[in-house]
């Protein structure tokens, strides 16, 4: 089993509902900030990978809650990837508090090119560049 890529940061007081715990769409979000993370340690950033002509669209989300985060709580979100396939790829995400899972959930990603938002082939270096936090 892969670390994965982790990602620690602090919940900010704008993410929290007025019961002082991360409204649930602000999960969604933290999922966006962990993957950009990702991007940029295995590619620079996410645009460097618009520039060479690929995109991806978001397919499919799943989030299960387990517990609450709150405000000032830091937390760590874990990024591994459990599919690579043609044209797209799975990852499952944890966010945690030290050890407590607060919310797991996946997220599938189709590879498209930028300019006519067709389905496309994950170029290799786009694999070669993932395969690090490959979940086998």
């Amino acid at each position: 089993m892969s670390a994965g890529f982790v990602h620690r940061f602090r919940v900010r007081y704008g993410e929290c509902d007025p019961q002082g715990i991360v409204f649930n769409a602000n999960y969604v979000a933290y999922f966006d900030l962990a993957l950009t993370e990702l991007w940029r340690e295995a590619f620079g950033s996410y645009q460097s990978m618009v520039d060479r002509g690929i995109d991806m669209v978001v397919a499919h989300l799943e989030l299960d809650f387990r517990a609450s985060a709150r405000f000032d709580d830091l937390v760590s979100m874990t990024a591994r990837i459990e599919r690579l396939g043609t044209t797209s790829m799975t990852t499952r995400l944890e966010l945690h508090r030290d050890e407590e899972l607060l919310i797991e959930g996946r997220i599938r990603h189709v590879f498209i090119d930028p300019k006519s938002w067709e389905k496309t082939e994950m170029p290799s270096w786009v694999k070669e560049g993932l395969e690090a936090f490959l979940d086998v």
